[in-house]
């Protein structure tokens, strides 16, 4: 059986989201127990022989500053949906509120683990071959130092592998141009320290990949700063967006346009589905002692399902146990780049 705490007050929707997913996920995950965590208010009418309901008084809101919501706001139902899983009474934790506030509470209270600086928000992305590429960090570290990305792509890789099954994924490092010579100094010392690592034996790295390879699907896992692919990642949800707004108004037009809607209906709702993102909501905080996911603030029922299916995989798959044995093969590795960065 594994548990997954839920923080049930967060997003922008809230409960009404929440516990619908959860109502959901429980019915069709027989293995699965949750721990729901909320205002009484909120959650005191929920019942299910698998779910048990933690009370919590107080909310972070989605513009709480960090401040607030970790030193002021100690019984937010965040902060209590963490201590389930330090605690050990859950596996993972799962929350849709305010991205800043869950990477400063998870890492106040579940810690790093050795070698580690900062954790990192990882997420798949669809590529046009079918399958998602792994992308991080997307919005936890604006401003990173070169052992911080190589931090990234040590954990990044065990992700990958979790979620492929391969032991040697494939890792490429964003950049404005695939040459080693190309990009600022902070990439050039990144891209230094990958290609050691290659040659130790120790990440599958083929090298630097540009922008438009993040949905070509070249490589299996993609690492940059938070700042790159936060707007990498929205970036790609507003062309979506777009797509899906273009077709509306297009096809709607008249009774020509709307006959070929219709012949093109199937083709279409392939291309919606491929491009939803809510399939693939649930950024995984790595580099943590402990699982932890991120849903987007915005979710519907459906996405946060999805959320919540990336933390029961990631527990029965022995997550965080494979990027413990990863980190650890790499100490040598990661001591290297730690010196690299302070010189």
């Amino acid at each position: 059986m594994h548990t997954i705490a839920v923080d049930c007050m967060g997003g922008d929707h809230g409960p009404s989201v929440t516990l619908a997913a959860c109502r959901q996920f429980l019915a069709s995950h027989a293995q699965a127990r949750l721990i729901l965590v909320g205002t009484q208010a909120a959650i005191g009418d929920f019942s299910h022989p698998r779910a048990e309901c933690v009370v919590a008084t107080e909310v972070v809101a989605m513009d709480d500053p960090l401040e607030v919501a970790l030193r002021k706001k100690k019984d937010s139902s965040m902060r209590v949906a963490v201590e389930q899983v330090k605690s050990g009474a859950a596996h993972a934790a799962v929350s849709a509120g305010n991205t800043g506030a869950l990477m400063a509470i998870s890492r106040y209270v579940l810690k790093t683990l050795d070698g580690i600086e900062r954790p990192a928000i990882a997420a798949r992305i669809p590529n046009a071959r079918g399958g998602a590429t792994t992308v991080l960090d997307l919005g936890a570290n604006v401003d990173c130092s070169p052992a911080h990305l190589f931090q990234f792509a040590v954990m990044g890789s065990a992700l990958v592998s979790v979620l492929s099954g391969s032991n040697a994924p494939t890792v490429g490092l964003l950049n404005i141009g695939e040459e080693a010579i190309k990009g600022n100094e902070m990439i050039k010392q990144t891209g230094e320290l990958l290609r050691a690592a290659a040659a130790a034996g120790d990440l599958n790295f083929v090298g630097n990949v540009e922008g438009d390879d993040i949905c070509a699907g070249v490589v299996d896992l993609i690492v940059c700063d938070g700042f790159v692919g936060n707007v990498a990642l929205k970036t790609g949800e507003g062309v979506a967006s777009m797509i899906g707004s273009f077709i509306k108004q297009e096809f709607g037009r008249n009774w020509l346009t709307m006959a070929m809607g219709l012949m093109a209906r199937p083709v279409l709702m392939a291309i919606k589905s491929r491009l939803d993102a809510g399939q693939y909501n649930g950024g995984a905080l790595l580099g943590l002692r402990g699982l932890v996911f991120k849903s987007h603030g915005s979710a519907d029922v459906r996405a946060f399902g999805f959320a919540l299916e990336r933390a029961y995989d990631a527990s029965r798959h022995d997550l965080l146990d494979r990027v413990k044995a990863r980190v650890a093969r790499a100490a040598p590795l990661l001591a290297v780049s730690g010196a690299v960065s302070e010189g």
